[in-house]
């Protein structure tokens, strides 16, 4: 049953025939309420591990994810896929995040792009902890680990998450990382 919504998901939403490469192992570990590393190639559909179960379970997924343009596209896609989206950025003026808050509080958004330094400051994650949260998906999750302290430091702090949502599955997705890495990634997040 579960596979059979999984797979309608996918093509009706997303065109797409088939999961590719270990895509719905991935979703069906989320799905079973499990944290989850999934290391793909770029290219590989790491969204999809994300954006089918969002459709698929009720209430919210939150995004991770480190550049506002990717955070863009994504949104848009999702539009033109009929999948309601939005983010919540630095780059929004007032009335644009309230605006998307509002669409958030009526359960209309499915997915909630923000960066790691907006969900752990500005009141985001208070907000939306509020919201029945689904799943939280961290992109680009090497940068806990190879960079956070240098490059991006709220990455290092990704691991509060869990006591904000502690029911809450987390996907880490990456192209990149060697086993030290996988095992500092699922250490930084306290994954289980």
């Amino acid at each position: 049953m579960r596979e059979t919504q999984l797979h309608s998901i996918l093509k009706d939403t997303f065109g797409h025939q088939e999961f590719r490469l270990e895509q719905l192992n991935i979703i069906n570990s989320i799905l079973d309420g499990r944290d989850t590393l999934a290391i793909m190639p770029t290219g590989g559909g790491k969204s999809m591990c994300f954006q089918v179960p969002a459709l698929y379970l009720d209430g919210l997924t939150i995004v991770i994810s480190p550049l506002i343009s990717l955070m863009s596209d994504q949104v848009a896609n999702l539009a033109d896929n009929g999948v309601a989206a939005c983010f919540l950025n630095s780059n929004q003026s007032s009335e644009e995040r309230s605006q998307a808050r509002a669409r958030i509080a009526s359960g209309e958004v499915k997915l909630v792009y923000v960066s790691p330094e907006g969900i752990l400051s500005g009141g985001i994650a208070t907000f939306l902890q509020n919201m029945k949260v689904s799943l939280i998906a961290i992109d680009e999750a090497h940068c806990v680990s190879q960079w956070g302290h240098e490059f991006r430091r709220d990455y290092t702090r990704l691991g509060e998450l869990k006591d904000l949502f502690p029911d809450t599955p987390i996907l880490a997705l990456t192209a990149t990382a060697d086993e030290k890495t996988r095992v500092d990634i699922t250490h930084q997040l306290r994954m289980t």
